[in-house]
């Protein structure tokens, strides 16, 4: 017997997370009664008076933002994360047997408008304008990670009110931190192991067999493939991989930039039209730190985790199993890909 990847319950590897996902595809003929959020606003000015990213608007801090006319970027007036006080005035603390630990965290957290257009979104940037926006990343990347107390610099959105963002002017966070993320360093980890095994990069030799295989492509051109990773957890959830190895943005050539803008553009237009809306969804960016260290085999990707399951008002929940077991879905990532693929 045969393993029926599409009908029977099983469990997939995330080699990148050394975790396992339970996939339950008999379940989406289930009846649905739960939550059904409310539908985004249809339309947005595209300049706001009372929107604190729009240019020439006052921020809660008192700042004024300039007359900006394409991508703007400033320190978080609420940060996560403050560079603080030197090492020598920091206190840690570890107590018993090391199972109370808590040490001091430092760090910078900037905002990234990607355009003075209130009602735009990456999906409705021409890909110049998306080209800018990467360009910035790439600056901020560079600047932030030569600061000698930063390890890690991590590029992010988080769009639409059902992802928890406070404001729908297009924008982005970068938070720049002391050491490396639990999330990104598992991952980091996972490749090094990989590579020092085998001698080549994980992401690729993945890429490769997915390539190969085809059913979960969603786009490609000449240097970037977006597809839904085999072993992904939620129902939309896509990775945007280059096709060389290489580990951070900062190494990505004007081709390679311009192509990134191209699919990434391609990819949120899929999106939007799944469901016929602004398709919400957390992105994160994973790449080497900037600690000095060697990352041989960690490669650059970009991640997008959408909650929307069934429509425009249907969302994913991490719950139940998920919370005491571990990570759980129904529609299998060969169907999912294959509706992305559908809205191109």
């Amino acid at each position: 017997m045969t393993l029926s990847l599409e009908n029977s319950p099983h469990r997939r590897f995330n080699p990148l997370l050394d975790e396992w996902v339970l996939v339950s595809p008999h379940r989406t003929e289930r009846p649905w009664s739960g939550k059904v959020e409310s539908a985004p606003a249809a339309s947005l000015p595209a300049y706001d008076p009372d929107c604190y990213l729009c240019p020439r608007n006052t921020r809660s801090s008192g700042a004024a933002n300039p007359d900006y006319t394409d991508t703007f970027v400033f320190d978080n007036d609420f940060p996560a994360l403050v560079q603080g006080a030197e090492n020598a005035d920091r206190v840690s603390v570890d107590e018993c047997g090391g199972l109370v630990r808590a040490v001091p965290e430092r760090g910078i957290c900037r905002v990234v408008c990607f355009s003075p257009r209130h009602d735009l979104t990456l999906a409705r940037m021409d890909t110049d304008a998306i080209g800018r926006v990467i360009d910035l990343w790439v600056d901020q990347y560079v600047d932030l990670g030569a600061r000698d107390f930063i390890s890690h610099v991590l590029i992010f959105e988080n769009k639409g009110e059902t992802m928890g963002c406070s404001n729908p002017h297009p924008h982005g966070q970068i938070w720049a931190t002391e050491r490396v993320p639990s999330l990104a360093r598992r991952k980091i980890e996972s490749q090094l192991r990989y590579r020092a095994a085998h001698g080549r990069a994980m992401l690729m030799d993945y890429l490769e067999w997915e390539l190969g295989e085809g059913r979960r492509i969603v786009a490609s051109n000449a240097h970037w493939v977006a597809l839904v990773p085999f072993w992904a957890v939620w129902p939309f959830e896509a990775t945007i991989a280059p096709r060389r190895e290489v580990s951070a943005i900062a190494e990505l050539d004007p081709s390679e930039r311009a192509a990134w803008a191209a699919i990434l553009r391609d990819l949120t237009i899929r999106y939007d039209n799944l469901f016929g809306t602004s398709f919400p969804y957390s992105m994160g960016i994973h790449q080497r730190p900037t600690d000095g260290g060697a990352y041989e085999g960690v490669v650059l990707h970009q991640s997008f985790y959408p909650p929307l399951l069934r429509s425009a008002t249907i969302k994913k929940f991490q719950v139940g199993y998920e919370m005491s077991g571990e990570p759980q879905r129904d529609i299998t990532p060969e169907t999912a890909a294959a509706k992305l693929r559908e809205k191109g």
